[in-house]
């Protein structure tokens, strides 16, 4: 059976976010990794070359297939910031209408620049994401 793709890696958070461009981007990247750190209380991991994680959490589907993954994070796309929520938004429809500017996936929420939503909503949401991602799977710091 595959692994994920996405794995956990040695690269240095502080090294990929001095590298995002264009600067605006570099500093809504720095300040959502003040805002997941807050909100969490994990110190952040990279997952894959692109993703910034904050816990973990292993997984066990009754096909058999299993893994670890991350609890939550965010990736500074060229598009858009791409945040991720697991496992879903099902229940958190109130603070979606609260938090501002922005589109959903199915556990992605995505951000074109962090001025257009509320950092303090953002901070409910992720909190709301682990403590419902947490029913199912222990969540753990990386």
């Amino acid at each position: 059976m595959a692994g994920n793709k996405t794995v956990e890696t040695t690269q240095s958070v502080a090294e990929f976010l001095a590298m995002v461009e264009p600067e605006r981007k570099r500093l809504d990247a720095m300040e959502l990794d003040r805002v997941f750190r807050e909100a969490t209380g994990f110190e952040p991991r990279m997952w894959g070359p692109s993703i910034v994680g904050y816990g973990r959490y292993h997984y066990r589907y009754e096909t058999g297939r299993e893994g670890e993954f991350l609890a939550t994070g965010f990736s500074p796309r060229k598009a858009n910031l791409s945040v991720y929520i697991m496992p879903g938004y099902a229940d958190f429809q109130d603070m979606l209408d609260r938090i501002g500017k922005h589109k959903k996936g199915k556990s992605c929420l995505y951000i074109n620049k962090l001025a257009d939503i509320d950092t303090s909503v953002l901070s409910e949401l992720i909190r709301a994401g682990l403590d419902d991602l947490g029913k199912r799977w222990p969540v753990r710091p990386s």
